[in-house]
């Protein structure tokens, strides 16, 4: 039952959509969303604890059924690697596998009941607490999470870039490609339209991967938010029950599914990274 607060259900939503914060400074980028930063971190943990523990016990027998679930997760990424990048996978089907694991988990707590933080803090503190205390935990509702991870995927494609091409030839091919002239002073006219064409590619890059993930997670979180508002009255608890049930049912393909196109579209920025023109 949706614990709703007395000014109906836009304050209910209003209330789901602040983040616990803590305030480094007056700006708005010394902010920290305390809620998603410790979720994130724990859930990322749990993943590593997970498969750490399974690659410890793993055999070369038969294999339980936890190794066996492990092996199909690690199989199906490198299969989607193999097929897409075509050099030495080493390091980059493990960063694969971790970044759609954890964003599966992070995508996953959308699954979790909306109320049971408030719930919480309502059984430990009382309501007028309840009403004061903020926690939203799903991580990749909040831009900050999906920029984060958007980033640290940019820099990344950077270095592979770099690694494959050398600082000079990556900095080059950003001079003189995809507008290529054997005149040099053609040549020379190109080059800001090619770093200009460039710095657009590759700045949208992590742009994209941040706003498509954050806007489905958010768009997920808002109509479970909608949903709960059915549970605040008798006649409409039965329907919300039903549009509950089967907006989670389909929301669990949002959730893998967006956490496989993240993971996909890092690969494919790797591959054209590293590739000579």
């Amino acid at each position: 039952m949706a614990s709703e607060p007395q000014g109906g259900l836009t304050e209910y939503i209003q209330h789901h959509l602040h983040h616990n914060t803590v305030s480094l400074g007056d700006s708005p980028f010394m902010q920290i969303h305390l809620d998603s930063l410790v979720v994130a971190f724990l859930l990322g943990a749990l993943f590593c604890l997970w498969f750490w523990l399974k690659a410890r016990k793993a055999t070369s027998g038969v294999p339980s059924k936890g190794q066996a679930f492990v092996e199909i997760i690690v199989e199906f990424v490198d299969t989607q690697v193999k097929d897409t990048f075509h050099g030495d996978r080493r390091t980059l089907t493990p960063l694969a596998l971790s970044i759609f694991m954890w964003v599966t988990f992070l995508n996953a707590m959308d699954l979790l009941p909306l109320d049971a933080p408030s719930w919480t803090v309502k059984e430990m503190a009382g309501i007028e607490a309840m009403h004061h205390t903020f926690f939203r935990w799903v991580p990749t509702a909040d831009i900050n999470t999906t920029v984060g991870l958007a980033l640290a995927v940019f820099f990344i494609v950077l270095g592979h870039g770099m690694q494959a091409k050398g600082a000079l030839g990556f900095g080059k091919e950003l001079m003189t490609s995809p507008f290529h002239a054997h005149n040099p002073v053609v040549v020379a006219i190109l080059v800001p339209f090619n770093f200009l064409l460039n710095v657009v590619e590759y700045l949208s890059k992590p742009v994209s991967l941040a706003m498509r993930l954050f806007g489905n997670m958010y768009g997920g979180e808002l109509v479970f938010m909608l949903i709960a508002g059915l549970f605040a009255g008798w006649i409409s608890f039965l329907p919300g029950v039903i549009f509950n049930t089967a907006w989670a049912i389909f929301h669990i393909l949002i959730i893998l599914l967006q956490a496989f196109i993240f993971m996909m579209l890092t690969i494919v920025y790797i591959a054209t990274a590293r590739e000579h023109h």
